[in-house]
């Protein structure tokens, strides 16, 4: 059976944008049935019907067979009906016929406009029937077009849309350029093009680990969490389901030509591959490298806080620059994260201690208040100096006898109180640094010397002179007097005893 080259060329079309030959030829009917209405101006019911052997649009007006005729552009009588068909009858359909070889110029246009729309919006949805099901891969395309902040890329079948916000600050797009990119979403109501793809997404770096890394295809090294800061670095944490395999390695590759080949693709990007852990405290650890981390323990565990204490010397690289470093390891990890150096913990401890030593005292230890205003107070429920301390001279004017002198006395008795413990507190870290003095230079001399009486190291060296023997740079001096020295000491103490 030979076709009309209209449905041909409807065939082809059909196969250009990928759509269903069906569509175009219901685009076609419903043209040619709004074009026939406009030229007849009728609201009576058509029908069309498209006839591939003869490539034309057949349009009829259904009326039903009533016995009376009320409206005469849906109903037909009897007799009227049988001049169109002989066997009708009564509630029946019948289909008259139209003229469409008569429409003229402006039912032509809109038709065509008719059929433009239906195949635009047919492609629009198979467009979004393939690419909805392709969110997340990647894909190879070509920069088209620029609008404004937008690079319009072709897809090969359709074209693609790159927001700023899918862009790397790293990169310039050229028109004709080739690029890597990820689908990240299908627009269905977009005006221009529905699918759009990102350099910036997390998801590209996954997929070109992918690619890259065999172990990661197969299945035997696992991405556990990706951290991303488009163009400048990312953090990469994986896993070996396999104990005989390095995840690490495997993903840098021999003398790194794995990431290498990573890091060209996204333009220089600095990437971190981080070995995963269960354990929260040594996944931190890991994922604030290259900074060396000396302790990571557990603030609050359903707040998911965590407290890092480095060296005073790498405390800027663990932050990062512009904090980076620590934002990044915090997306990864899915904690809070809180770095310390030692120095600032060491303060905060010492301030907490001095502050808990100080709370808990009671008023009674504070000299000039005398007993009576002390059991007013604790008439009131005040017990500690911390209480007292945090009242205002209103609260305290409420007390029952103590009046405005009184709340003076309190005042300067309260602030006499707590710069002695400043002052003490200072003392004891001078005393400290004092010892620590003491203790090096004592390391420096023999303990017995250090702890030896006047007394007995000058009797010491007495002795120590009378016993010495002679050096070797002068043997003459065996025969000098020091040498029989002793021996008239000894002859003396005998005589006298």
């Amino acid at each position: 059976m030979t076709t009309s080259l209209l449905y041909q060329t409807i065939d082809q079309l059909s196969r250009e944008k990928g759509i269903d030959p069906q569509v175009i030829i219901s685009a076609v009917e419903d043209a040619i049935l709004v074009a026939t209405r406009k030229y007849y101006k009728t609201s009576e019911d058509l029908e069309s019907h498209f006839n591939k052997d003869t490539g034309a649009v057949e349009v009829c007006a259904v009326k039903k067979v009533v016995e009376r005729v009320e409206d005469v552009d849906r109903e037909l009588s009897l007799e009227d009906a049988r001049r169109y068909d002989s066997g009708a009858s009564l509630e029946s359909e019948i289909r008259i016929p139209k003229a469409t070889d008569v429409l003229g110029r402006i039912a032509a246009q809109t038709a065509k406009q008719v059929i433009f729309q239906k195949v635009r919006e047919a492609e629009r949805d198979t467009v979004y029937a393939e690419y909805s099901q392709r969110v997340g891969e990647l894909v190879n395309c070509t920069v088209k077009q620029i609008e404004g902040p937008d690079v319009i890329v072709d897809l090969g079948r359709t074209e693609g849309r790159m927001p700023r916000r899918e862009q790397s600050r790293l990169e310039t797009y050229q028109m004709g350029d080739r690029l890597r990119a990820v689908i990240t979403a299908v627009d269905r109501v977009a005006r221009g093009p529905q699918v759009v793809v990102s350099r910036a997404d997390s998801v590209l770096v996954q997929r070109l680990f992918e690619m890259e890394v065999p172990e990661i295809y197969d299945g035997t090294v696992v991405i556990k969490g990706m951290a991303r800061e488009a163009g400048e670095r990312t953090k990469v944490a994986v896993s070996s389901k396999d104990p005989d395999v390095d995840c690490v390695g495997a993903c840098v590759g021999m003398k790194g030509m794995r990431v290498q080949s990573i890091i060209r693709e996204l333009r220089g990007e600095k990437i971190d591959i981080i070995e995963y852990n269960e354990d929260p405290v040594t996944f931190a650890a890991n994922a604030l490298s290259p900074a060396k981390i000396n302790h990571v323990s557990i603030v609050d565990s359903e707040g998911r806080n965590l407290e890092v204490i480095v060296d005073d010397t790498q405390l800027s690289l663990a932050i990062g620059k512009k904090g980076q470093n620590v934002r990044l390891a915090a997306k990864l990890l899915g904690w809070h994260i809180d770095i310390k150096s030692e120095e600032e913990k060491r303060q905060e401890i010492e301030s907490q201690m001095a502050a808990m030593a100080r709370r808990g005292a009671a008023i009674a230890e504070l000299a000039g208040l005398g007993e009576k205003t002390i059991a007013k107070l604790r008439d009131q429920g005040v017990e500690t100096v911390e209480q007292l301390a945090q009242m205002t001279p209103d609260d305290l004017t409420t007390i029952p006898g103590i009046g405005e002198k009184t709340v003076e006395k309190i005042r300067r008795v309260v602030t006499e109180y707590f710069e002695q413990g400043e002052q003490a507190a200072e003392g004891e870290a001078a005393a400290t640094e004092v010892t620590a003095l003491a203790g090096a230079e004592s390391e420096s001399v023999p303990a017995g010397e250090a702890e030896m009486p006047a007394s007995e190291e000058a009797a010491g060296d007495e002795s120590e002179s009378a016993a010495a023997p002679p050096t070797a740079s002068t043997p003459d001096d065996a025969e000098s007097p020091g040498i029989e020295e002793p021996v008239s000491r000894n002859e003396d103490s005998s005589e006298t005893g």
